[in-house]
């Protein structure tokens, strides 16, 4: 970066949307659990009044150096860092298990993230390939690439990145690695466009689903998200709410997945006659999805593909 500062700035998705759905409290208790740059963690303490409290978490320590320079003299915040599947055990550190009014999550990568081409995220700049939202542990996707077996790699793509070529992709990828490491976004790049076929999606860049099922399996991404909302019951107050932002089907799958099966409550037999309150719902969904409007999509196109799902402990 030659030592140059760069400003990565970031606008929080679907905003407005998510404070009406969090229904902030003054004295309330909330967490963000995907801290980022702090866009949705400002906006939650503009509405706490003195006697109300708000946790962030995140992976990147880069994320958990902004939030101690940010808010660091806030005491109604504090930060943590971590993945989310944790938020149970920090919680419970505190005495706050069961009284959280409001959980926000918003999925995936970062614009910073994707926007510092150091981090290897993104195929449109060339950087490391890196990948990993917490850069001080871990496997990078180079290290993972250079030694995964084929048909390991395929799988990840198939499942991760919903990739319809990935055992062509994969290939090609043990292929390029005996001539030479595989080290940058842009030799994966080149390596991947090289394979595809020319009448691919045209919206879509041609490593648009690979590098996703890279990054998703990095950063064990699904798990945490299963791992983190089977959770909230015992983390929500009553009319506590859980709002999500996800990016892509595989993420609002499981959300919706999620949200759907505790608002419905206890399996019984189809046949079998049960009242709404024998089904014993843990929670009730709040809205439909909620997507970014037009005037938000023109001041930032990255909302495209944003769905914002709500749900309430009952």
């Amino acid at each position: 970066m030659n030592g140059e500062s760069v400003d990565f700035s970031h606008r929080p998705v679907l905003l407005d949307e998510c404070l009406q759905a969090l229904q902030i409290k003054p004295d309330g208790i909330y967490v963000d659990a995907t801290f980022g740059r702090g866009g949705h963690a400002a906006a939650i303490l503009a509405r706490l009044g003195p006697a109300g409290r708000l946790l962030g978490l995140d992976k990147d320590p880069q994320a958990i150096a902004e939030a101690q320079q940010t808010f660091g003299a806030e005491p109604r915040f504090s930060i943590h860092h971590g993945s989310f599947s944790e938020m149970t055990q920090v919680l419970a550190e505190q005495g706050l298990l069961g009284k959280v009014d409001g959980v926000l999550m918003d999925l995936g990568v970062s614009s910073p993230q994707l926007d510092d081409a150091e981090r290897g995220f993104s195929f449109m700049r060339d950087g490391p390939l890196d990948m990993r939202m917490d850069n001080s542990g871990g496997v990078s996707a180079a290290e993972w690439l250079a030694k995964a077996k084929e048909a390991d790699i395929a799988k990840v793509l198939k499942e991760y990145g919903e990739e319809r070529f990935s055992k062509r992709v994969a290939r090609v990828i043990v292929e390029a690695r005996q001539e030479a490491p595989v080290e940058t976004t842009g030799q994966l790049t080149e390596i991947i466009k090289a394979v595809m076929p020319r009448q691919r999606e045209q919206d879509k860049h041609p490593a648009t689903r690979s590098f996703q099922g890279i990054r998703i399996f990095i950063n064990r991404e699904l798990d945490d998200l299963r791992l983190c909302l089977e959770q909230m019951l015992e983390i929500l107050s009553q009319e506590g709410r859980l709002v999500v932002i996800s990016f892509h089907s595989l993420e609002d799958r499981i959300v919706k997945r999620f949200m759907r099966d505790q608002a419905r409550g206890d399996d019984f037999p189809a046949d079998l006659p049960v009242t709404v309150d024998q089904l014993n719902p843990k929670m009730r969904l709040v809205t439909k999805a909620i997507r970014a409007s037009k005037a938000e999509l023109e001041q930032n196109p990255r909302a495209r593909s944003a769905v914002l799902r709500v749900a309430e402990k009952i």
